[in-house]
């Protein structure tokens, strides 16, 4: 099990727009496999390769059942939107509410060079925007909301997962 370095603010990493993937090579298959076993190590729901100086367009996503690898994500569309609280694995120990989308939907390839596209609420959304924004060098920190003290984020008691789809047959 490869582990890589999760970098820290104030890496100037963190703060960079992350080019396209124009290949999937075996490289980058393996980059995929270890930042999901870091991502696991670190405890995170969430790892995009930025966050291990990479400045590639990938991400990965753990959440119970739901384990995926975004490659070269685009935001086809989203709906709604609440409030609730983030952290990151690279800015340990903080924490703050930030106002997502509720409904996300969106278009990546997999690891094994896949199309697919995926419609996420709630958790799985604001997992995934938060680690598409590592991709253009934008931090859960610079989306901060003021709330009162007693902020209560609202119960999710909907399904995560609406839809995963492989419109190329695959």
């Amino acid at each position: 099990m490869a582990l890589r370095e999760v970098r820290h603010v104030p890496d100037s990493v963190l703060r960079k727009v992350a080019k396209p993937v124009t290949e999937m090579t075996p490289r980058l298959k393996t980059l995929i496999k270890d930042m999901y076993n870091t991502m696991d190590y670190e405890d995170g729901i969430g790892l995009a390769a930025p966050q291990v100086g990479i400045l590639k367009r990938i991400f990965t996503v753990g959440i119970g059942d739901i384990r995926l690898a975004f490659v070269n994500p685009e935001v086809l569309e989203t709906e709604g939107e609440y409030l609730d609280v983030e952290g990151c694995l690279s800015i340990p120990g903080e924490n703050g509410v930030v106002k997502r989308p509720t409904y996300v939907k969106v278009k990546a390839m997999n690891e094994e060079g896949k199309n697919f596209i995926i419609e996420a609420k709630y958790l799985l959304a604001r997992c995934i925007l938060h680690e598409l924004d590592h991709l253009n060098g934008v931090l859960f920190t610079d989306k901060l909301e003021e709330v009162e003290e007693d902020f209560e984020p609202e119960e999710q008691v909907e399904d995560l997962l609406i839809s995963l789809t492989y419109p190329d047959g695959e």
